[in-house]
């Protein structure tokens, strides 16, 4: 039996109610989820941390600097 926020979680790649309360550990902004990247982009901190079998990876070290 398949449980519907579960799947919702896999299609997604992160589950949405941790993206309303997780923030960049730099500046506590919010983030934007890049669903393409899989990763969670602080715009302030021009960083974008990774999302690895659904687990976002929090850590400044880990994350990709924007080019933008």
């Amino acid at each position: 039996m398949t449980d519907a926020p579960d799947s919702h979680r896999r299609a997604s790649g992160v589950d949405p109610k941790l993206l309303e309360i997780l923030v960049c550990p730099l500046t506590k902004a919010t983030l934007t989820y890049d669903a393409e990247r899989q990763e969670l982009i602080s715009r302030p901190a021009r960083l974008a941390y990774p999302i690895r079998d659904g687990i976002p990876i929090m850590l400044p070290d880990e994350a990709r600097p924007l080019d933008d």
